[in-house]
């Protein structure tokens, strides 16, 4: 199948539920493959009553097996993603439906149009990072040569990092980062989270041992009571997740509490995702 069209944007917001409802009712046109996608991954347009967007429609028939998690559970995963971003009230996640498609059940998520000039992420030379950026680590860059790779020292980033420790997100990459010309970020990718062993390998460890800021140690509060017994949040997941996914979500948030502070790489195995971006 061809590359992508292009569509132009359409009257539907990036969040809210009209969105939600559109992707889960409406009427799914296939236009083309993302081939960067390791998974079948499908660009799409979607109707209903005269409004269109496009979107991504990831097919559970095009998940590729993984060692170390269930075989046709990753658009579920995606989908609880979405479920807890919108917990937060920070919206990170584009809205995420799981429903049937062309090629059978998948998950259906909004498509975001990033900007193609904001910066998130760079590599610089010396040993620490400006103002305004957050050391990653150190890369190579060819000829015996290494420098140092930083995040920007964002706010937007920084409730992402959050977010991911709470779904633990085995797989932040730079290129899952979508910062739109409005000035919001938005994540993508998250059909590797969940595990209930600790797998959070992410390039947003810039803030590692940092103390948590007020707001996301509120909104950790606000989780913590819609994934309780009877929750909200917990009867969302409970169809997307395993029991024990879900009690492990509750105790990273009960962690995240207890220590005030972002997490910082175990040392059990690589911290950050390869590649990178």
């Amino acid at each position: 199948m061809s590359a992508p069209e292009r569509i132009p944007p359409r009257s539907v917001t990036a969040t809210g539920p009209a969105a939600a409802d559109l992707l889960a009712a409406g009427e799914l046109t296939v236009r083309g493959r993302i081939r960067e996608a390791s998974n079948a991954a499908l660009y799409c347009t979607v109707t209903l009553n005269g409004q269109q967007a496009s979107c991504v429609y990831k097919p559970v028939a095009g998940e590729r097996p993984l060692w170390d998690f269930p075989d046709g559970t990753l658009a579920r995963r995606e989908v609880a993603a979405y479920e807890v971003s919108r917990a937060t009230g920070w919206d990170l996640v584009p809205p995420t439906v799981l429903r049937d498609g062309p090629y059978g059940e998948g998950m259906c998520q909004l498509w975001i149009e990033a900007a193609p000039d904001a910066e998130l992420l760079a590599l610089v030379e010396g040993e620490e990072p400006g103002p305004g950026w957050k050391a990653i680590g150190f890369a190579e860059v060819g000829e015996g040569r290494t420098a140092l790779l930083v995040h920007a020292d964002d706010e937007r980033l920084r409730r992402l990092a959050v977010l991911d420790a709470v779904i633990n997100n085995a797989d932040r990459k730079g290129g899952h980062l979508l910062p739109t010309a409005d000035g919001r970020l938005h994540a993508i990718d998250h059909g590797v989270a969940f595990h209930a062993e600790n797998k959070l390998r992410t390039l947003l460890w810039g803030w590692a041992g940092e103390p948590l800021p007020p707001e996301a140690t509120d909104v950790l509060k606000d989780l913590r009571g819609g994934l309780a017994e009877g929750g909200t949040l917990a009867a969302r997941l409970a169809p997307l997740i395993t029991a024990a996914e879900l009690d492990a979500t509750r105790a990273r948030v009960d962690a995240l509490l207890a220590s005030g502070t972002h997490p910082e790489p175990s040392g059990e195995w690589p911290a950050i995702p390869w590649p990178p971006v």
